[in-house]
């Protein structure tokens, strides 16, 4: 893991609409929705997140396996909505993108501040859990940063059902 190198490559679909959330087109791989002046946004998050894996055909998930995949994904689609609102002035984007191989969830803020697990974690503390949840359920997870620019972009990624 690391939280501070560029987004992999991968086939995870096209830069996110900065308009607004993309259109629910059939066969349709990457979702943006803008957080940006919204309320309770983290179940809209999570909402808008459970709506394009229902269209994408994890849910409703036929296995237990496919079915904790799915509740990963809106797991952690929460901790980072919320890591923004707590952290970092409010979450403007969150942006959803499914390829063949991963699910990947980016969080775009304008806070300065840098994400991290908090060390040593202790399981029976309330709070400074996020982080941890987000590097134990994830494949990888980053943060990018624009040059020049205020706040940045939390991703991760998670594997995608087989």
């Amino acid at each position: 893991m690391s939280t501070t190198r560029q987004p992999p490559p991968g086939d995870l679909g096209p830069e996110p609409d900065e308009a607004g959330p993309a259109p629910a087109t059939p066969g349709a791989r990457v979702r943006t929705l803008v957080l940006s002046g919204a309320s309770g946004v983290v179940p809209l998050a999570r909402d808008f997140t459970r709506q394009a894996l229902h269209d994408w055909g994890w849910l409703p998930a036929p296995t237990a396996d496919r079915r904790a995949a799915a509740e990963d994904v809106l797991l952690v689609v929460s901790e980072l909505v919320t890591n923004a609102c707590l952290h970092a002035e409010g979450p403007e984007r969150l942006r959803v993108a499914y390829g063949t191989k991963a699910l990947r969830l980016e969080v775009t803020d304008r806070g300065a501040g840098q994400p991290a697990p908090r060390t040593p974690h202790r399981a029976g503390r309330p709070g400074g859990h996020g982080m941890f949840i987000v590097q134990r359920l994830c494949l990888d997870w980053g943060v990018v940063r624009a040059p020049g620019a205020t706040g940045k972009t939390v991703w991760a990624e998670l594997a995608a059902p087989a």
